[in-house]
């Protein structure tokens, strides 16, 4: 987790993927989905297709998906 300039927290990733074709944008799909235990076609990218920020929705059940974010939040 990364706080930025304006005060808000971003969760912080990297793909290997180049940005073209949206290549980059399917690979954090699929990070995020393993990371949190949902299949891809739960993560839906929602805003930020060509910058560098991001926001994605995932689909789930809501107690499992925070439990999750939740322990990638703080083992780093």
């Amino acid at each position: 987790v990364e706080a930025l300039p304006d005060g808000r927290a971003a969760l912080k990733a990297r793909v290997r993927a180049i940005p073209a074709e949206g290549r980059a944008n399917a690979a954090l799909i699929r990070l995020i989905a393993k990371a949190v235990g949902v299949p891809s076609r739960d993560v839906v990218l929602v805003a930020g297709a060509t910058g560098r920020l991001k926001r994605l929705m995932i689909s789930g059940d809501g107690p499992t998906l925070i439990a999750a974010l939740e322990k990638i939040a703080t083992s780093r």
